[in-house]
């Protein structure tokens, strides 16, 4: 027989039975529904914590430090040559997967505008790697490799001003409506400029203070809701000088901030990965010379691994119901040969190959499952519908963006293809069972 001919004698014998077909085919709905719900729970719960994450920041950017803090295999000699500086720069973009290298600069400046003064961390940075970084502007531009004096703001950083001159000039944000862009700006090392002092305070402060350096501002990056709104951005080279001026004109702080500095010419290095997937890679390869990585991916980690814990369970609360429905799948098709015994019987006198005897109860087992995967699979998009709506505006943005339940296409493509293999399997053994039916003793069956 062909295997439409299979097919459409497999419909036929289910339609025949169709009260008992429907519940068999709702305990696979049933069970389908059960598993796709429960690991759209968990599938929904780890894109939560991805977008959490990255609301933190970018998670192909790994930031290197060099605390040393060393491990204790390694060698005086490989401690001594691990260092931030141009070298460890260089190495970093030359590992495979590597889009961009930023080494970063860090400094406390007293900035003033005007009247107004603030307490501002300025971070020295490569220009030709901000937007490599995610780096946006709201207003004005971004660097250039060009410019030397120029500055982008952070969001927040206008919050930090206040005139000194006022009683109230201590409250955090009271002057939003400093303009960082317009004004000429006066950066300097120092921490007294612009301060009201009485004459006893000035005759105890040293007579030539640190020297002032005229900057301008250039931009005001877009609200990123990470450390990037707090600080201040130049050339790294032109920071470089303007700390290496300060030194010249104190040295003995010089000399103080060289042994803090030990062998780092820089604080961190920003190291960011072409693509996600090669981020621990590159953490291990970097590692492996001696240096402290960090990314977000690190937690990330941890939150899937936890996230699969979950969805081990949540799925295998929902395979007890599918297996549930397996066995009413098997009891269906045992009750289906013992009802048509003698339709075997005939059909193997009318010279009906085992094989095709094999397959017609298998087609039907699969058919029920298939149906049962097919609306057990709608059901769930239902109730995931239901979760995200009505569930989410009791709960609240539990998912957040992603709801509290996704049903991806691969879950809903795995779902109909287990339940119709689960069908297949469950049949098998009826069908071998058909199969192997002596032709007389079954025809002889009423």
């Amino acid at each position: 027989m062909s295997s439409l001919d299979l097919l459409k004698m497999s419909l036929e014998s289910l339609w025949r039975r169709k009260t008992r077909t429907f519940l068999t085919i709702l305990g696979v709905i049933i069970g389908t529904s059960s598993i796709v719900i429960m690991l759209s729970l968990g599938i929904a719960m780890d894109r939560s914590f991805k977008e959490q994450l990255s609301q933190m920041g970018n998670l192909n950017i790994i930031e290197v430090h060099n605390y040393g803090n060393y491990d204790q295999s390694m060698s005086s000699q490989q401690q001594k040559q691990v260092s931030l500086d141009d070298q460890a720069v260089h190495y970093f973009k030359q590992i495979p997967g590597v889009e961009a290298v930023m080494p970063i600069k860090n400094a406390y400046y007293k900035m003033a505008i005007g009247r107004m003064v603030g307490y501002v961390s300025v971070v020295g940075i490569d220009p030709e790697v901000m937007e490599a970084f995610d780096f946006k502007v709201e207003t004005g531009r971004l660097l250039l490799s060009s410019d030397k004096e120029a500055m982008v703001f952070g969001k927040n950083v206008a919050m930090y001003f206040y005139n000194p001159r006022l009683n109230n000039r201590y409250q955090y944000g009271s002057s939003n409506n400093v303009d960082l862009i317009s004004n000429n700006l006066i950066l300097t090392s120092d921490m007294n400029y612009g301060e009201v002092r009485n004459s006893r305070e000035q005759s105890e402060t040293n007579s030539t203070p640190p020297k002032t350096h005229n900057v301008r501002g250039v931009g005001i990056l877009a609200e990123s809701f990470s450390e990037k709104d707090y600080y201040a951005y130049m050339n790294i080279t032109t920071l470089e000088k303007i700390i290496e001026e300060d030194r010249r004109t104190n040295r003995q702080e010089a000399s103080q901030r060289n042994r803090n500095q030990d062998n780092n010419k820089y604080e961190k290095i920003s190291v960011k990965a072409k693509e996600i997937n090669d981020v621990e890679r590159i953490q291990e390869e970097i590692k492996a010379k001696g240096f402290q990585t960090f990314s977000l991916t690190d937690i990330l980690k941890s939150m899937k691994e936890t996230s699969a814990k979950i969805q081990a369970i949540l799925g295998g609360i929902g395979a007890v119901s599918l297996f549930v429905a397996a066995i009413g799948i098997t009891n269906t098709m045992i009750m289906s040969i013992y009802e048509r015994t003698r339709e075997i019987g005939v059909m193997k006198v009318l010279g009906a190959n085992l094989s095709d005897i094999k397959k017609l109860f298998l087609i039907e087992a699969g058919i029920i499952g298939f149906c049962g995967g097919i609306a057990g699979l709608i059901f769930s998009y239902s109730i995931s519908f239901g979760l995200n709506k009505i569930g989410g505006g009791f709960l609240g943005p539990v998912g957040g963006s992603t709801g509290m339940s996704v049903i991806p296409l691969e879950l809903a493509a795995a779902a109909v293809a287990f339940a119709t293999f689960i069908g297949i399997v469950s049949g098998y053994s009826p069908a071998r069972r058909a199969m192997n039916l002596s032709a007389l003793e079954a025809i002889k069956t009423e």
